[in-house]
């Protein structure tokens, strides 16, 4: 992974020493509140329903066992013993004093971890596919162009105030599973005929009160004049995107409002400027420089794949994790191990301290000291040997991190809802703890095959519930929490909008109506058909007629 250079921290430590004067003095009386907002957001914190949260950047998901080791102090000494994996591969803090967030921040300097550019109108964290490197339909790794996106992104001082927050997401491989076409900028590496490498660019996707399917601004870009091309985009938004309503400022309002032709025009006009800049092209070297801080680990050669056969024959409970839980590699011999996040007793996306240090070990004992965040709110430990596989199981298990349930029902995307954020309507933890109550046969749940279930507390859709097979909106109602319910979305490479079930159903009618819901995908299926190739064959209106019958 990526290693700081002296310049990386001491950008780090300088930032964490500005912070913590300004800390001070805001304490002291000397910063007002409204004076004090815009610094702390620019590291992280934000004020929340109930204490301050502190959002601590991991860019496109890559952590260390020594990062993740200090990711589990930080709960343990300044929160209450947890962090929450969020949908952009971040970790947030829900309960951090406010004056302790200086030392949280000179904590994670000392392993090359920062909060910068995790909030406010800017650059957000770079995300990825978390099985970038070891897909085997991957056209390129990703992570190398991540990286040098992040560097160029980093207190860029002409973006560090745009007129609203700003995404940027990666994908290297056939399947994107990096939600490419929902950010306001989607790259997608490819191949021509001839072999030369580039992306595919999208602009202008976005989830939240306006959910917006990003389109093609331009079919193929050389790799070499990525920067210039990224900073051309970003010059058209921060001159042309609203200020005036903080609803209509993102990127994908303004694309909208001109048209993708009209804006691609004042791109390319604008790229004929930033392509000129040296600073801006990507010699040979550079990308060559940046692909050397992500190479091969030392694989295994002896790696035996016939005994782990003849266990997965004798151990029906170890074969269900095995199918769940893990995933195909370039590497012959080995697995990537999908760390379930989704155990019945926690919030989705929740770890404890004492199961963070336990992957950090297990990080080190099994997979080359690194694991990774996905946006399904899991972990990921991403080159493990087929023959360890068995006991990697068993310690996983014993911390509960082994629940056998990626990518079904109970695999939920959940945001932390009305318990903790001041911005939800309703509460979103508690409804993913009663539809794991409802639906608590794995085998039922096996059964029904693929499906994603995204729950929101609010229309900030940080649970990206507008993309899930079964989006869970809680809306307001005069002081009580509905539900608005939306069918067909995904995040994939058919990405698509959930459309609208039909009227809020009350609190206490979500999971029966889930259940109608499901009964009605068991009952229309055909075959091995997942929930969404039966939705979009049958359409809404069956499942709208069980649901409100």
């Amino acid at each position: 992974m990526y290693q700081y250079d002296q310049y990386d921290q001491q950008l780090v430590d300088q930032r964490v020493a500005q912070y913590r004067d300004q800390t001070r003095r805001y304490l002291a009386g000397e910063l007002s509140e409204d004076e004090f907002r815009p610094l702390r957001l620019q590291n992280g914190l934000y004020i929340q329903r109930h204490a301050p949260m502190l959002r601590v950047s991991i860019p496109y998901g890559l952590l260390s066992s020594a990062q993740l080791r200090v990711l589990a102090h930080i709960a343990r000494t300044y929160d209450k013993g947890y962090g929450h994996f969020t949908t952009r591969q971040n970790i947030q803090y829900n309960w951090p004093p406010l004056e302790t967030v200086p030392d949280i921040l000179a904590d994670l300097a000392t392993v090359e971890m920062h909060a910068i550019q995790t909030s406010g109108n800017c650059i957000r964290n770079v995300t990825s596919d978390q099985f970038a490197g070891i897909a085997e339909d991957e056209v390129e790794d990703p992570r190398p162009y991540c990286e040098l996106i992040r560097q160029w992104a980093t207190l860029h001082p002409e973006f560090a105030y745009l007129p609203r927050k700003f995404k940027i997401a990666v994908t290297g491989s056939e399947r994107d599973r990096a939600a490419t076409q929902v950010h306001d900028i989607g790259l997608q590496l490819q191949r021509t005929a001839d072999g030369e490498l580039g992306f595919r660019v999208l602009v202008g996707g976005g989830l939240g009160r306006t959910p917006i399917i990003g389109e093609v601004v331009r079919e193929f870009l050389p790799e070499r004049e990525l920067l210039g091309y990224l900073e051309a985009i970003l010059r058209v938004y921060n001159l042309l995107g609203r200020r005036d309503n903080m609803y209509k400022a993102r990127i994908k309002i303004l694309v909208k409002a001109m048209g993708i032709d009209a804006f691609a025009s004042a791109v390319e006009k604008e790229w004929q400027h930033t392509r000129q800049d040296p600073a801006l092209q990507l010699e040979d070297a550079d990308i060559a420089g940046f692909k050397k801080h992500f190479p091969a680990p030392a694989y295994r050669t002896d790696v035996d794949t016939a005994g782990a056969d003849r266990l997965l024959a004798g151990n029906a409970d170890f074969q269900r994790w095995y199918r769940r839980n893990t995933v195909s590699h370039q590497q012959p011999g080995y697995r990537a191990v999908v760390v379930s996040l989704k155990a019945k007793d926690r919030a989705p996306g929740d770890a404890t301290d004492a199961q963070m240090e336990a992957v950090a070990e297990l990080a080190e004992r099994y997979s080359f000291g690194e694991a990774r965040v996905t946006h399904q709110q899991n972990l990921v430990l991403a080159d493990v040997a087929i023959d360890t596989l068995e006991a990697l199981w068993h310690e996983l298990d014993q911390h509960g991190l082994a629940t056998p349930n990626v990518g079904t029902l109970s695999d939920m995307i959940c945001c932390p809802g009305l318990d903790f954020c001041s911005l939800a309507n309703a509460g979103s933890i508690d409804i993913a703890a009663d539809i794991n109550q409802r639906f608590d046969d794995l085998d039922y749940i096996y059964d029904l095959g693929e499906l994603r279930v995204n729950l929101s507390g609010c229309m900030n859709g940080c649970g990206h519930h507008t993309v899930g097979h079964i989006g869970i909106l809680g809306v307001d109602k005069k002081g009580e929490e509905f539900y608005q319910i939306t069918l067909g979305g995904s995040s994939s490479n058919d990405a698509t909008l959930g459309d609208r079930l039909g009227p809020a159903v009350s609190k206490d009618r979500v999971v029966d109506t889930m259940e109608s819901i499901i009964h009605a995908y068991t009952d229309l299926r055909e075959g091995e058909e997942s929930f969404l190739e039966t939705y979009r064959r049958v359409g809404m209106k069956p499942f709208k007629e069980r649901a409100y019958a």
